[in-house]
């Protein structure tokens, strides 16, 4: 599977019809790639909470119905990062994924909403169930920013069959620490493959730390994005995670604990 992480500079001045533009480009460049990702709510930017329920789409909206014709172009699976999805009088940080087809074949509302120095959990409502579906690679787990830190939602969709998660994301440069160590950690510790993309630029005066990350079973680096706006990408296969699982099976050696 040939993947490609799309790690988007953000910055206050952009509109949102040229930024969508200049992610069609991006794409199109690396048409015949396999999966594609994009990060979280990079459509307004992140830190743009004034625009977020303004900006605010159904999941039957134009933005979504953008991203199903670009995912049946490419003939390639998408996973388009996150916008402000609003659904009766709530509004959510909701994540897509399309299929070759152009078909939504997963929505995830991001469960865990930032609220250090940030409002979105005041303007937005959390998801409430992790989600995993199935691909023609393997399944496939979702996750936004935040999710990172709480590794019992990774446990609940790895009990789900994931071999793969998916994180999108708009983490900042002063913590990159931390988001090397969780993208690293939550692949070792399931024994899954991991595909992370975060934002560069400075949005609303936070510098955004990209590095965006694809990360084998073993912990490994198999490819990463500096500070600068880029595309990450690599061949990976995920029936490795079977091997891997079978040759050291932490996973089996795992005992309830009440």
């Amino acid at each position: 599977m040939k993947i490609a992480s799309i790690q988007l500079q953000i910055t206050d001045t952009q509109l949102a019809s040229d930024r969508i533009k200049k992610t069609d480009q991006l794409l199109d460049k690396y048409a015949g790639y396999d999966f594609f990702l994009l990060p979280e709510i990079w459509m307004t930017g992140y830190n743009t909470f004034d625009h977020y329920l303004e900006e605010a789409e159904p999941l039957d909206g134009p933005f979504v119905a953008h991203f199903a014709q670009k995912a049946r172009e490419l003939n390639a699976y998408l996973f388009a990062g996150s916008f402000v999805e609003k659904f009766n009088d709530h509004f959510y940080n909701t994540s897509i994924l399309f299929n070759r087809q152009g078909q939504l074949i997963a929505s995830y509302r991001k469960i865990h909403l930032f609220t250090y120095g940030s409002e979105e959990g005041e303007l937005l409502t959390r998801g409430t169930d992790p989600v995993t579906v199935d691909t023609e690679f393997g399944k496939v787990g979702l996750a936004t920013c935040y999710d990172l830190r709480f590794p019992e939602q990774f446990r609940k969709e790895l009990d789900r069959g994931a071999k793969m998660f998916l994180i999108t994301s708009a983490w900042p440069l002063t913590r990159l620490a931390h988001w090397e160590l969780f993208n690293a950690a939550r692949a070792v510790e399931n024994q899954c493959f991991l595909a992370s993309c975060n934002c560069v630029g400075i949005n609303r005066g936070v510098v955004l730390g990209g590095h965006s990350r694809i990360i084998d079973p073993w912990g490994n680096v198999v490819a990463a994005g500096d500070e600068n706006e880029s595309v990450v990408t690599a061949e990976i296969d995920l029936a490795a995670v079977d091997q891997i699982r079978e040759e050291f099976p932490q996973l089996k050696h795992r005992v309830p604990i009440e």
